[in-house]
C-alpha cells in the first residue's frame, strides 16, 4: 500500500486558502484596504466601488507612500512592517499586524498598485493576477498609495458565485466604511459609487460631527455623552436616548484602542444599563470607545481581529455598565422624582405616531341640579346614568336589541338541528342572510348552529391586505393613487440599497416610489385602495422589520407584505354598518389562510354551543 506523499503547498494555493478566512466578501477587501491606509497615516482616504465591489475596489491614500522594494514585498505572505517579534503583539497600536491581507487579496484577484513616497520624485506601478506578479515599473503617481482590487474572485468561481445580491454586498461595504470612519474622525473619508455617485463625504471633525455625518443630521438630538477615566479603562462616546430605541441591532458600535470589536458581554452591560428605560426587545443606539493598556489586551484571536480578550473583564463590564447609567440620569434620561414640580404644568410627550384629536364635549341634557333626588326617574335614581357619546344610541341599542331578540327565536326554532360540528363547516353555514353585529367596535360576531363566531376586526383586515398585496406582487397587478404632494425622504446608504432592491415589489403593489437623488426617495402614489395612512412611517417601519427578520431566514416579499398589511390597516376601532361587515366577512371567508394574522395571532375564534352550556352551567 502506497504511503501518502506530504508536499509543501505552492504559495499561490497557500494564499488562496489563507483569503477564505480575512477575505469573506467585498467588505473584507473594503476594511483591509482602508486600515492600511491609516497605518499610513493618511489624512484623506477615498473608496471607489463598482457593481458592489465584484468589478472594482480602489482605495487612495495621501499617506507616506511605499518604496519600490516595500511595494514589491507588501505582497508576501507574513510580510509586515508592524511587528518584529511575538512579543510586540501586545503592544499593537496599529490596525494590521499579521502581514495576510494584501497576499491574500492577490491570490483572489487581479491588483494594480501605485505609489510613491515624498521624497521620491517617481513612483512605483505594480501588477499583480492571481499571486503572480505581471509587471512592476516606475509611474507618476501622487504622495500616497492607489490600490485598485479588480474582478473579485475571478479565480475561485463557487466563492463568486455564492456572494449576495448588489444591495446586500453594497449594505456591507457601507457597514465596514462606518467601522473605520467612525474610529478615526480626525480623517477625512469619501465613498463613491458606481458612475461617481458619492455616498459619504465625510470631513475630519469630532466623534458627534462624524456620527452626524454618518447617521444623519437628526441624530444630532439623540445622543447622550458618556466620559469616564478610571485605571482599568478609559471610557468615552455617546448612547442613544430610549426614545429612539429600535427592534433591531444596527446601529451599535463598540470600539476597543479605536478598533471595531464585538462582544456580546459588554453590549449586555450597556443594554442593562437602560433597565427600564427601554421597552422589552428594543435596542439602544450607542458609540462607545474603549481605551485599555495594550498589554492587558489580547487581539490575536480570530483573523478579522474584532473579537478580543480583557485581562480584567469583569471590572471593564462593571465600568461600563455604571457609566452609561450615570450619563443617563446626568442628562435627565433616567426617570426621577421632583416632589417641588408642579405636575399640573407637565405635558407628557407624543409618542411616534401619535395624533392630536379635537376634544369632544359632552352634555348631560336632562341634568337639573335643582330637582331633589326623589323627583328623578326610577332609573335615575338607582343607577348612575350612563354616558351619551351620540345622540340617537337610544335607536342603535333599540335596533341591536331587535336583532338579538330575532336570533334568540331562531335559535331556539334550530334547537333541534343545532349539533358540534367543525370550523371549516360552519364557515360554509355563513350565509348572507346571516346577520352580524359588532362588539365594543373591535370584534364581529355572528351566530352558527354550532355556537358563536367572533372574528377580530383589525386582524381580519390585515390578513386581507397581506394576501392582496402577496398577489399584486406575484402578478404584478397593483394600481396606484397619485398624491397631491409627493412626498420626500431622506435616507442612509444602506437604507437607501435596501429600498433601491426592493423598488419593483413596492411598485408591483401600487407604490409610485423613484430615487431622488443618491440618498434620497421621492414617494409620487400610494395603492388605490389604501386609506389614509403614513407613508413615511411606513418605510421607517419595514425597514426595521426587513433588518429584524430577514436574517432570521423569513422570505422577502412576505415581510414586505406583512409590514404592509399592519401599517395600512384601519388603525383604530370603528363602527361599521351592515354591508361593511358584509364586506369584510365575504373578503375574509375568500382568504387562504383567514384564521391566522400574518403575524402569527387567531383571527376567529368558534366558541361553540357545548362550551357555552358550561359557562351557563345548563344540562340539557
Amino acid at each position: 500500500m502506497p504511503k501518502d506523499i506530504i508536499r509543501q503547498l505552492p504559495d499561490s494555493v497557500a494564499n488562496q486558502i489563507a483569503a477564505g478566512e480575512v477575505i469573506q466578501r467585498p467588505a473584507s477587501v473594503v476594511k483591509e484596504l482602508m486600515e492600511n491606509a491609516i497605518d499610513a497615516g493618511a489624512a484623506k482616504v477615498q473608496v471607489i466601488i463598482k457593481e458592489a465591489g465584484r468589478k472594482l475596489i480602489q482605495v487612495i491614500d495621501d499617506g507616506i507612500g511605499m518604496s519600490e522594494v516595500d511595494a514589491r514585498m507588501a505582497f508576501e505572505r507574513h510580510a509586515t512592517s508592524k511587528i518584529s517579534k511575538a512579543e510586540d503583539l501586545f503592544y499593537v497600536r496599529t490596525k494590521g499586524f499579521r502581514g495576510e491581507a494584501l497576499a491574500s487579496i492577490a491570490a483572489v484577484a487581479q491588483v494594480e498598485l501605485k505609489t510613491r513616497q515624498s521624497d521620491m520624485n517617481v513612483g512605483t506601478r505594480l501588477l499583480i493576477e492571481g499571486s503572480k506578479v505581471l509587471a512592476q515599473e516606475a509611474c507618476s503617481a501622487s504622495t500616497g498609495s492607489s490600490l485598485a482590487v479588480k474582478n473579485l474572485f475571478f479565480n475561485i468561481p463557487a466563492r463568486r458565485k455564492f456572494l449576495k445580491t448588489d444591495s446586500t454586498e453594497l449594505r456591507n461595504i457601507i457597514e465596514e466604511f462606518q467601522r473605520v470612519a467612525l474610529a478615526h474622525p480626525d480623517i477625512a473619508f469619501q465613498l463613491f459609487k458606481d458612475d461617481e455617485s458619492e455616498l459619504f463625504n465625510l470631513r475630519a471633525g469630532t466623534l458627534r460631527q462624524r456620527i452626524v455625518g454618518l447617521m444623519g443630521s437628526n441624530y444630532d438630538q439623540r445622543l447622550v455623552p458618556v466620559k469616564e477615566v478610571t485605571d482599568v479603562v478609559g471610557i468615552h462616546g455617546f448612547v442613544g436616548k430610549p426614545e429612539f430605541a429600535k427592534r433591531s441591532k444596527g446601529e451599535q458600535y463598540l470600539f476597543l484602542n479605536d478598533r471595531f470589536i464585538k462582544n456580546g458581554y459588554l453590549h449586555h452591560a450597556i443594554q442593562s444599563a437602560f433597565g427600564e428605560l427601554l421597552p422589552s426587545g428594543d435596542h439602544p443606539s450607542y458609540f462607545i470607545f474603549l481605551t485599555v493598556p495594550t498589554e492587558k489586551v489580547d487581539i490575536n484571536i480570530h483573523p478579522t481581529k474584532t473579537e478580543v480578550k480583557f485581562e480584567e473583564e469583569k471590572s471593564i463590564y462593571a465600568i461600563v455598565k455604571s457609566t452609561v447609567r450615570l450619563s443617563l440620569g446626568k442628562y435627565n434620561i433616567a426617570p426621577s422624582l421632583d416632589f417641588e414640580e408642579d405636575s399640573s404644568f407637565k405635558v407628557p410627550p407624543m409618542t411616534k405616531g401619535q395624533a392630536i384629536h379635537i376634544p369632544q364635549i359632552q352634555v348631560d341634557q336632562d341634568f337639573n341640579p335643582f330637582r331633589e333626588r326623589s323627583q328623578l326617574p326610577p332609573s335615575q335614581a338607582s343607577f348612575p346614568r350612563t354616558d351619551r357619546s351620540q345622540g340617537d344610541s337610544w335607536k342603535e341599542m333599540y335596533e341591536i336589541g331587535r336583532q338579538l331578540n330575532t336570533d334568540i327565536i331562531q335559535s331556539h326554532l334550530e334547537r333541534e338541528d343545532i349539533q358540534r360540528a367543525d370550523t371549516a363547516s360552519d364557515m360554509d353555514a355563513v350565509s348572507k342572510e346571516r346577520l352580524f353585529y359588532q362588539l365594543n367596535a373591535r370584534y364581529l360576531v355572528s351566530s352558527l348552529k354550532s355556537g358563536l363566531l367572533i372574528v377580530d376586526m383589525k386582524r381580519a383586515e390585515e390578513r386581507i391586505l397581506y394576501e392582496s398585496f402577496i398577489r399584486s406582487i406575484a402578478l404584478n397587478e397593483g394600481r396606484s393613487q397619485q398624491l397631491l404632494f409627493p412626498e420626500t425622504k431622506d435616507l442612509h446608504p444602506t437604507d437607501m440599497a435596501l429600498i433601491t432592491e426592493h423598488m419593483a415589489a413596492f411598485r408591483a403593489m401600487g407604490f409610485d416610489i423613484e430615487p431622488f437623488g443618491s440618498r434620497a426617495i421621492k414617494i409620487n402614489g400610494i395603492p388605490a385602495d389604501a386609506g389614509e395612512f403614513d407613508v413615511i412611517a411606513l418605510i421607517d417601519e419595514w425597514i426595521e422589520d426587513f433588518k429584524l427578520e430577514v436574517p432570521k431566514g423569513k422570505n422577502k416579499n412576505e415581510v414586505l407584505a406583512r409590514t404592509l398589511a399592519r401599517r395600512m390597516r384601519n388603525p383604530g376601532d370603528r363602527r361599521l354598518d351592515a354591508e361593511e361587515m358584509r364586506a369584510i366577512m365575504d373578503r375574509l371567508f375568500a382568504c387562504e389562510q383567514p384564521y391566522i394574522s400574518p403575524s402569527g395571532k387567531p383571527v376567529i375564534i368558534n366558541i361553540g354551543t357545548d362550551e357555552l352550556d358550561k359557562k351557563f352551567q345548563r344540562t340539557l
